[in-house]
């Protein structure tokens, strides 16, 4: 009878286990990142909880563009840095797009992305997967939210005449960026591998890795 009831007690545990989750679960009320730590865990070593303050669940600045900025495609990401999330499957970023800017086709690999419009106004939108490449786009303004499904390709771009922003909120503390035209057109593809993937030839190939290569 008592090894019946442990087989049922553990396929019980095996199913309702969570086989969808990607960053792990925590085991305690906050695990704040210990920058200074130099051992490797996925994420960041725990800060003594003694230590904890107000400001690590703190951040000040997502109220103007900052941070790394792309003269190519006209935008700039500020990270939003907040160590008390760290374990938690959080990442945060404020993005701002000139007019007429984009931020060009590209997936996080490992998260689904929340954007809410903080001004002006964009069109932002995802592709389906394969064989349906099905768009699902609008035009979002002020106060606006769109949400992205993990894993699939997205765009912002702003077509208005004013700046635009928007606070985008991932689903993963290491979400993973991969930038479709830079990951084709500036690694180390080969030309005639890319011509033939694109249905063209060479030359038109070796013009475009051209501008992806240039400084």
């Amino acid at each position: 009878m008592a090894a019946v009831l442990l087989l049922v007690v553990t396929l019980v545990a095996l199913g309702s286990g969570r086989g969808d989750a990607f960053d792990p679960n925590p085991l305690q009320d906050f695990c704040v990142a210990d920058t200074t730590s130099k051992v490797r865990v996925n994420g960041l070593s725990c800060k003594d909880p003694a230590a904890v303050v107000p400001d690590d669940f703190f951040f000040s600045g997502v109220d103007k563009p900052g941070g790394a900025a792309s003269k190519r495609y006209g935008f700039s990401a500020l990270s939003v840095p907040i160590p008390g999330l760290n374990t938690l499957g959080q990442s945060h970023a404020r993005v701002d797009v000139a007019p007429g800017g984009v931020f060009p086709p590209h997936y996080h690999p490992r998260a689904s992305e929340t954007a809410v419009v903080l001004q002006g106004s964009v069109y932002f939108g995802f592709l389906s997967s394969y064989p349906d490449n099905k768009l699902f786009a609008k035009v979002l303004r002020k106060g606006d939210v769109f949400a992205i499904p993990q894993g699939l390709v997205h765009f912002l771009y702003n077509n208005g005449t004013a700046p635009a922003a928007i606070y985008a909120t991932l689903s993963s503390q290491n979400p993973g960026l991969v930038l479709l035209g830079d990951a084709l057109f500036a690694g180390a593809l080969p030309d005639d591998l890319l011509a033939k993937t694109l249905l063209t030839d060479k030359h038109t190939v070796e013009h475009i890795t051209a501008n992806f290569r240039r400084s």
